[in-house]
């Protein structure tokens, strides 16, 4: 499917709040090697989901240990996690510890999720995850790993304000870029 095409059919999907602010961006250089440019969304004309840019207001990690020291990531440990260390540790831990090694367990999980996620976006081709994302139902690309099929489907118009709203606790252990964007679209509701 050609570019122009392609970004069409992804401003057509777009949240009413959000047309004219978001926009789906492309460069191509012709005499590069394997042809590719890069494609980005911008928000109010500044470039995001560029990595190497300083100059963006997402925060991407280098390191697991950034992510677990990041005191923006708020990381929920419900009871369930408490009782099964409880268990395993057979009651000899003291209960105000139990509470910090889930949240460091579960603080671990997140990372290398995060890690791999956000490493999957840099060698994703914006294109194919647009595809991608045009051809399946909004549930999956919402509960989707990936960050791109996450900002998607946030910035879509199919996504009612209610659903926003729950989905308040889970967007916390996501990317930062994917907070960006559901702060965003929140804001406009």
């Amino acid at each position: 499917m050609s570019w122009s095409k392609l970004k069409q059919q992804l401003e057509s999907f777009l949240s009413p709040a959000l047309v004219g602010r978001v926009e789906y961006r492309a460069t191509s250089y012709r005499y590069a090697l394997d042809k590719s440019g890069s494609c980005y969304l911008a928000v109010d004309k500044k470039n995001l989901l560029n990595m190497s840019d300083t100059t963006t207001p997402i925060r991407w990690y280098q390191t697991e240990q950034e992510i677990k020291n990041d005191p923006n990531i708020e990381i929920p440990v419900d009871n369930e996690e408490i009782e099964a260390i409880r268990k395993e540790t057979k009651g000899t831990v003291p209960e105000d510890r139990l509470h910090v090694i889930a949240r460091s367990r579960k603080s671990s999980v997140l990372a290398k999720e995060l890690l791999s996620a956000q490493s999957a976006l840099s060698k994703s081709n914006f294109t194919v995850a647009a595809t991608t994302f045009l051809s399946r139902p909004i549930e999956e690309s919402l509960e989707s790993q990936d960050i791109l099929l996450n900002i998607l489907a946030l910035v879509d118009r199919r996504v009612g304000k209610k659903r926003i709203l729950n989905m308040s606790e889970k967007i916390k252990l996501k990317h930062p870029a994917v907070q960006y964007f559901y702060e965003l679209r929140r804001r406009t509701l």
